[in-house]
């Protein structure tokens, strides 16, 4: 079982000592992978349902600092030498596939092969519209969206034509570091998610699921590859959720999780590295 922290770019990981000390301290404590999360802005008084929280509201208010996904990852690449860094998730739907490309490829170069690219269709509406994207069609236009960039990241010159996005021939260089492209990593915790992920994914990412949330979600996923002739094991399940004890740990390995994402246990510098290493000791040095 591997485990990441998400989250790392609000709060005060928006300084740069602070989530320099983040990214050092989780590498020494055994933690895998560091994951950011996204929104461009947050429209004043949004009637949005923020769907992983009882409120409906996210954790903070609209002021609350929420940094661009990839800058601290790249950040986080030059003083780190062997966590994973990924985007979780990236709002597809809103971005341009040319720049996902160019920007998650180099990513992956400045950190020597260690970017995971986590993809989300976003549950925002107000910030589609402010955008200027329909927010009906995000679902679609993500699945076609990973589908150029998979092509982007591939040798030689890429054309493309889609419902979206459409253009001839086009050099994209760098390409990622890691062989195959980064490994994406479908996120959402509805169905439609889990059926995305078999169709277009390395990866399926629910940002939460207690154990008995994620059986359906699961058996889903391995439908849709039935139906499209994908042996389901190639698709590495990761999700958001809390580890109080190794049994929390095994109920999700016998579902057939491979990684498992929390928020930091603390914001400040002595918490956070108190918290991180009470769970290497408590979790990891026990497994």
């Amino acid at each position: 079982m591997k485990f990441g922290l998400m989250f790392i770019n609000v709060g005060p990981f928006v300084l740069p000592d602070h989530l320099e000390h983040l990214g050092r301290t989780a590498e020494e404590a055994g933690i895998e992978s560091l994951f950011t999360v996204e929104h461009v802005a947050v429209p004043k008084g949004y009637q949005s349902e923020y769907p992983y929280s009882p409120t409906g509201k996210m954790p903070g208010d609209e002021t609350a600092p929420i940094p661009d996904p990839i800058l601290p990852l790249a950040f986080l690449a030059s003083v780190t030498e062997r966590v994973k860094l990924g985007t979780g998730v990236m709002i597809v739907p809103q971005r341009h596939p040319l720049y996902i490309a160019k920007q998650m490829a180099t990513l992956d170069c400045l950190s020597g092969g260690r970017a995971l690219f986590g993809a989300g269709i976003g549950w925002l509406e107000e910030e589609f519209d402010a955008l200027g994207i329909p927010f009906k069609e995000r679902a679609a236009r993500t699945e076609e969206t990973i589908r150029a960039v998979r092509e982007l990241w591939k040798d030689g010159p890429c054309a493309f034509e889609g419902r979206f996005h459409r253009w001839d021939a086009v050099e994209s260089y760098p390409k990622p570091v890691q062989p195959g492209g980064i490994p994406i990593l479908v996120g959402g915790h509805v169905e439609g998610a889990a059926r995305r992920a078999a169709r277009v994914g390395d990866g399926f990412f629910p940002a939460r699921g207690a154990p008995d949330e994620l059986t359906a979600l699961l058996a889903a996923m391995r439908d849709e590859c039935g139906k499209i002739g994908r042996d389901p094991a190639e698709v590495e399940v990761t999700v958001g959720g809390a580890v109080r004890n190794v049994d929390d740990v095994k109920r999700y390995r016998d579902l057939g999780v491979s990684r498992i994402v929390m928020g930091p246990p603390a914001f400040d510098k002595e918490g956070l590295r108190k918290g991180l290493f009470e769970f290497r000791e408590n979790i990891l040095e026990k497994l």
